[in-house]
């Protein structure tokens, strides 16, 4: 096995691949937040328009758990190719990866053509069901070509640690949406459909700009000429699946964590002001969260790179770094945060009294919220670039269904008991739920990481 290595000549360590996702991830969500509730109140019916989006919203949400896990997937696989020098697992990854987006593709457009015909049958006012099957198919159709297509070059962006660009591609997605919605709605006058066109349309610009950096990447790569060592997949498409599926499962069963959560709250006798607490605990908790999103993104190329080249002391430092600086961020930057301006945010943020003061309990619960996370979220990305992402399933199912839904359910029924606030109730729930998930999945790969060098010794004998 290769000596551990923290950073290996002209590679960049897990801060410097992150420093930038940091930046796109909070942008985005910045100008993803500011068109959600901006444009939609310039048009005719903007209640309508947001009950569209929120129709909308499920095959949405599929399609990012799509997208999200067949780049993790092949981030994982081509990091692992490059990392073990074998050019021509990565030439074959490439070709399966476009056989994989067809068919997503494909899918989508099949739901488009659903939406198309049946959008007056999901939906009685025939306002909201217009624009529902004008946003809906243009999205889907859209945003199923423009986005999947960018699976490939960013992928393999990522894989070659080249988060620089993949900060500029989203920044660029971003700012575009934002002009062409400005000037579909106000020059063109086209509506809904403008906005929809625009969220399509913005994905061009960073798809061209992908993939001319992709092509620079593989350029400069096959013209080092290193990547001789032999080697094919057996079913590439396979390969690419085996890490894809159960990265969106993950990804899917998040999602309902949030809805099992909100349905839990709307049985509450306040549960107008207790879900408007409870959203603006979530959207901060989000936002916050996004320096360590950013590094457990940064983590799977990495790992699987050093994965690749059997470098495991290097996949040791690097989480080391990144929980060192994780926590640094949270003690630093989150807590000051949250305890000097997280009251004043949530009653600026809410209607009533009552609603500020349940919003304010939760902020003053974000700063554990994102350091409990922090764990779950690193350990996932590094067993999926060890080649495993079973684990990362696993413990999202345990986190999401076995702990946090009904830990949250057990602390509103405790506060009820106790005559305090359903918030600190459901804070408390959430945060014992995701802490004791992070904490199972901490105490598992301290017991199997040993074993790590097996896994990398399976891996190539099962993938030669």
């Amino acid at each position: 096995m290769a000596q551990p290595t923290v950073n290996p000549p002209g590679e960049k360590g897990v801060l410097q691949l992150a420093g930038p996702l940091v930046v796109s991830f909070w942008m985005r969500a910045a100008l993803t937040m500011v068109i959600d509730t901006l444009y939609a109140g310039f048009l005719e019916h903007p209640d309508a328009a947001l009950a569209a989006f929120g129709l909308t919203a499920p095959f949405d949400f599929l399609m990012i758990a799509c997208w999200v896990g067949t780049s993790n997937g092949l981030t994982a696989r081509l990091g692992a190719a490059m990392g073990a020098k074998e050019g021509a697992k990565i030439e074959q990854l490439k070709k399966a990866a476009m056989h994989v987006i067809l068919a997503l593709i494909a899918i989508f457009w099949g739901i488009a053509a659903f939406i198309w015909f049946y959008a007056d049958d999901m939906v009685d006012d025939p306002v909201v069901a217009d624009m529902f099957q004008t946003y809906g198919v243009v999205l889907m159709a859209g945003m199923g070509t423009t986005a999947f297509w960018s699976v490939l070059p960013d992928s393999i962006i990522k894989a070659h640690h080249d988060t620089r660009s993949t900060m500029w591609a989203g920044l660029l997605s971003g700012v575009s949406n934002f002009v062409l919605n400005s000037l579909f709605l106000f020059v063109f006058h086209w509506g809904i459909f403008g906005i929809a066109l625009a969220t399509v349309m913005a994905r061009i610009s960073s798809l061209v700009y992908a993939l001319h950096r992709a092509r620079v990447h593989e350029h400069c790569r096959k013209e080092k000429g290193q990547d001789t060592k032999p080697g094919l997949f057996a079913k590439p498409r396979l390969a690419i699946l085996a890490i894809a599926l159960p990265s969106g499962a993950s990804f899917v069963l998040m999602a309902f964590e949030s809805q099992a959560i909100l349905e839990v709250l709307k049985r509450i006798p306040e549960s107008r002001e207790l879900l408007a607490g409870w959203s603006v605990f979530d959207r901060a908790a989000r936002f916050l969260m996004m320096p360590v999103i950013a590094i457990s993104v940064a983590l799977l190329p990495l790992t699987a790179r050093s994965f690749g080249r059997r470098d495991l002391g290097g996949i040791r430092s690097a989480l080391k770094v990144a929980f060192a600086a994780g926590l640094g961020y949270v003690l630093v930057f989150v807590v000051p945060i949250c305890l000097l301006f997280g009251p004043r945010v949530a009653v600026f943020l809410t209607e009533s009294e009552l609603a500020g003061d349940i919003a304010s309990y939760g902020m003053f619960a974000v700063p554990l919220a994102v350091a409990v996370s922090m764990p779950f979220f690193y350990l996932r990305s590094t067993f999926e670039g060890l080649q495993r992402p079973k684990p990362g399933l696993f413990f999202a199912v345990l986190r999401s269904v076995v702990l946090v839904v009904p830990m949250v359910q057990a602390g509103v029924w405790a506060a009820a008991q106790w005559q305090i606030s359903a918030m600190i109730g459901a804070c408390a729930g959430f945060l014992i739920g995701v802490g004791l998930s992070s904490l199972f999945f901490g105490l598992w790969t301290v017991r199997i990481f040993p074993r790590a060098s097996t896994l990398m010794n399976e891996y190539e004998a099962s993938n030669s």
